[in-house]
């Protein structure tokens, strides 16, 4: 997801961040979408689509449905509309808009079906634009959503400087009103909202010497991670940059260990209306 510079956004804006972002799209996607079923979705509300990362690969695993995304970042929505419109697969079958999610512009009973991934993360008010997505869904409608749990994240061999990097990580979002630990909250939003069929299901990256190139390239993935947010992080005195070059070089250190570990989960919701 997305924020414009009225709203911070952890990671930024740049070019080499919007590309990042596609690549852990393609990264996750096995995972996140392993259990997420769009196929009788017609007309589906993604909310915060970014660059438009996420709706690249619903659009290409989905092939029947339309998609409208939204976000709050004209800069992202620019990115994705170019992106978008070089696959054969997306063409005019996407319609991105900018626009707040906790107050959206569109009619009760608009979509079929909404996705949400990783932008409650980085919102004030989830339960708000959880319900504003309930408004404008049609009755019996689907929603996924797919969110962090950061107090989940483990490192072996023990690495102190990446260790205080993610405190520092956390503190920093919770201080621009995100919340990094969403993922495990996110039964009791829907529930308060009225939402029927609650599931919710937790994900994991479990990788130790069983997998030792795809724990090396999950480590690699989560370096890229972690540093885009190093400008900010420094630039608001909440760590040093000798704490960023420590980070990044244990988790070099870490992801050349032959008996590393990794581990990090994140919940997905499904629910209807």
């Amino acid at each position: 997801m997305s924020q414009s510079s009225a709203f911070p956004y952890l990671h930024g804006f740049s070019k080499d961040e919007q590309e990042r972002l596609r690549k852990q799209a393609r990264f996750g996607e096995f995972t996140v979408y392993q259990n997420i079923n769009l196929s009788a979705v017609q007309n589906l509300l993604e909310v915060g689509c970014g660059v438009g990362a996420q709706s690249e690969i619903i659009l290409r695993r989905f092939p029947d449905l339309q998609l409208t995304g939204i976000d709050r970042s004209t800069k992202q929505l620019e990115s994705a509309r170019h992106h978008l419109s070089q696959l054969p697969f997306a063409r005019e079958r996407f319609q991105l808009q900018e626009m707040d999610a906790t107050a959206m512009k569109f009619s009760a009973n608009s979509f079929d079906g909404a996705f949400l991934c990783w932008i409650l993360e980085h919102v004030p008010d989830p339960i708000r634009v959880l319900s504003e997505v309930r408004r404008v869904l049609r009755p019996g409608s689907v929603i996924y959503i797919t969110e962090v749990m950061n107090a989940s994240f483990f490192l072996d061999p023990y690495s102190p400087n990446v260790s205080k990097y993610w405190m520092a990580f956390n503190e920093y979002q919770l201080t621009q009103k995100g919340d990094p630990f969403v993922g495990a909250k996110l039964g009791n939003f829907l529930m308060q909202l009225g939402y029927k069929d609650i599931q919710t299901e937790v994900k994991t990256w479990f990788l130790d010497n069983r997998l030792p190139q795809a724990r090396k390239d999950c480590i690699e993935y989560w370096t890229e991670l972690l540093l885009s947010a190093s400008e900010q992080l420094v630039q608001a005195q909440y760590v040093s940059e000798e704490v960023v070059q420590g980070m990044k070089d244990e988790m070099a250190k870490v992801a050349g260990d032959p008996n590393a570990v990794f581990y990090y989960s994140f919940v997905q919701a499904k629910a209807y209306t």
